[in-house]
Order: structure tokens, then sequence, then C-alpha cells
């Protein structure tokens, strides 16, 4: 019984992170393609991403996000899906520093965190019992 437990408190961060990270991603995904007022204030008129880009924006962040869900039971979509994040909020953090927008950086580099979190936790699990 011990040794079944042994990978207990990793996959269940690993359980909390992904269910709760996806959910932010694709929150985040669903904002862009509604065109939240909020949102393309930030991303269109501070950081200058032309509003073509919303829908492929939303639709990297939606993939992120199933492929963090799908990896829960398929771990290597979920590694697949956690690199995809980690690089979408690479490109963020970087676009607002571009910009000099000091202020906005803060929820991409949030996410970046919690992206390479993700990644770490769900490559940490890779070899835990089940």
């Amino acid at each position: 019984m011990i040794c079944a437990l042994k990978g207990l408190p990793v996959n269940l961060a690993y359980l909390v992170i992904t269910v709760v990270f996806a959910a932010m991603v694709a929150f985040s995904g669903v904002g862009k393609i509604r065109r939240d007022p909020k949102i393309m204030h930030v991303i269109h008129e501070v950081v200058g991403v032309p509003l073509k880009y919303f829908s492929l924006l939303a639709a990297c962040e939606l993939a992120g996000a199933l492929g963090l869900v799908l990896g829960i039971w398929w771990p290597s979509m979920g590694v697949a899906g956690s690199i995809g994040l980690v690089l979408y909020f690479v490109g963020a953090t970087v676009s607002h520093l571009r910009v000099g927008d000091v202020k906005g950086i803060g929820p991409a580099a949030f996410m970046l965190a919690v992206a390479a979190g993700a990644l770490a936790l769900r490559i940490l699990t890779l070899g835990a019992p089940r």
C-alpha cells in the first residue's frame, strides 16, 4: 500500500495544476474569440497584435488546454500541450517586454511559470505509479 501511495502527492499536484491551468487557458482563448474588451485592449492596443491573429491565438490556447487535459490519459500529449503553452507564453512575455509594457507583463509571466510547472509535473509523473 505504501508503494502505491508513493507518487500520490506528485500525481495529485499534477492533476490539480493541469485541470486548473487548462481551464485558465481555455477561458483566455474563449475571451479572444468573444473579443472581450479587456483582452482586446491589452493585446491589440497595448501590445499591438493585429486583430486578424486573435483567432490563431485562441486556437493555440484551446489546443494547449485540450493537450493538457488529454495528457492526463495520454502522457505524450500532455508533454506536447505543455511545451506548446510554454512557447506561447514565452512569446506573450517577450511581446510585452518588446513594447515596454512592464505593468501588463505580470499575467503573461505568471501563465509562463504555471505552464513550465505543468510541464515539469507531467515529466515527473511519467514514471509514477497509477
